[in-house]
């Protein structure tokens, strides 16, 4: 909805007038504004269109996810460097089904700016490992399927591990 920097400006306008409300006595209005900021300083930090995004892809709706992504306009400007990285993921995911190659350039964008969270980086690894499994090149889907398996600390993704390392051995 707003851009990284307006909302930074808006959460500073709220603290200081939660300031005033505090110099003026009425420590309630301060008190609810500046929880009030904190919703903006969330928001800086997850972007609530890659957020509801999450929320269709949770609900297996490719195409939903698609159109809340697509109603960030220029993510370069919009969105900070984390949120461009789960930006290019959500489109890695979606184009895996559609477009192997452009998946592909997505989910290197998407390792290249950076992911949170060692699930994600390893779920994006092991999806390239797939792609690279498709188009032959196997020695690359191998170090990508061990790279994958040393960030699957909570050991999520073993069984896809396994299931792509016997793939691997057919061919």
């Amino acid at each position: 909805m707003f851009n990284k920097n307006i909302k930074l400006v808006i959460t500073a306008l709220i603290v200081a007038y939660a300031i005033y409300q505090f110099v003026e006595g009425y420590i309630g209005n301060g008190i609810f504004l500046i929880l009030l900021s904190l919703i903006f300083v969330f928001l800086y930090f997850r972007n609530e269109m890659i957020l509801l995004a999450f929320l269709r892809m949770r609900k297996q709706d490719m195409d939903g996810t698609e159109k809340w992504l697509e109603r960030i306009k220029n993510p370069e400007a919009a969105l900070t460097t984390k949120q461009q990285g789960y930006y290019n993921y959500l489109y890695g995911i979606i184009y895996s089904q559609k477009n192997l190659t452009q998946a592909e350039k997505y989910f290197k964008k998407a390792l290249k700016l950076g992911l949170n969270m060692d699930y994600d980086v390893a779920m994006a690894k092991l999806s390239l490992a797939g792609i690279a499994m498709q188009k032959r090149r196997k020695r690359e889907a191998t170090t990508l399927l061990q790279e994958a398996k040393k960030l699957d600390k909570n050991n999520m993704l073993t069984e896809q591990i396994k299931m792509m390392q016997q793939q691997m051995k057919k061919i």
